[in-house]
């Protein structure tokens, strides 16, 4: 496995357990939200070099329903970190702006839990490459018994997942149905992060199938 693939599949891993805690907000605390919050911002701007050649061969190729999708997504992912931050900033004072502090707090809300389900459903149309580099690992136990068996595991995730966004009320915070998160000071700060990994299993599991539905019906 190249160097760089092993940077990248580290810095997005670290991005992810950085992105679980910085939804469990005051279960970490404020300012360890803001830390967290600019050490993501960071290893986004990361991510984005890492990965340079996809913004250089934007306009090159032919645009294929899979590739449609895939880049709608990650401009998606951007708007949203970009919500995210701009209103993070504002919140934090760090840019001060008196008057638009509910404004910021909405976006911000929206930003932060849109991101979640962007990035999830991101990773998961990109999960494929995952599935490559693993493959290339463990080969030699490679075989349509241990295929079943992941597919079995991500299906329960992704099953696990809707009870976890019906019950943590995610689309409510995503809609702004309700402006202000819930969060039980007594749980363990362990069951949450289960609970939103959970959930990002389950838009990983759509991005996955969505892609590969697509790309079947083109081969067709």
């Amino acid at each position: 496995m190249k160097p760089i693939t092993v940077v990248k599949i580290l810095l997005d891993t670290l991005m992810t357990f950085i992105l679980l805690l910085l939804m469990a907000y005051n279960l970490v605390g404020e300012f360890a939200h803001i830390l967290l919050g600019i050490l993501i911002f960071f290893l986004f701007i990361s991510h984005i070099a890492l990965n340079i050649h996809w913004s250089k061969s934007l306009f090159n190729g032919k645009y294929s329903a899979p590739r449609i999708l895939q880049t709608i997504a990650v401009f998606a992912v951007f708007f949203a970190m970009l919500c995210s931050v701009i209103s993070g900033l504002i919140l934090s004072h760090i840019i001060p702006i008196r008057n638009g502090l509910i404004i910021s707090k909405n976006l911000h809300l929206i930003g932060a839990y849109w991101g979640f389900v962007l990035i999830s459903f991101h990773l998961g149309t990109n999960w494929h490459i995952i599935i490559g580099v693993f493959c290339k690992i463990f080969k030699k136990i490679k075989n349509k018994f241990t295929n079943l068996i992941t597919t079995i595991i991500g299906s329960a995730i992704a099953g696990y997942g809707i009870y976890a966004f019906i019950i943590r009320k995610f689309a409510n915070y995503m809609f702004l149905k309700t402006t202000f998160v819930f969060f039980d000071k007594k749980e363990s700060l362990w069951l949450f992060i289960l609970d939103y990994l959970a959930i990002m299993g389950l838009f990983v599991w759509i991005g996955y199938y969505v892609i590969k539905l697509l790309r079947i019906h083109q081969r067709k």
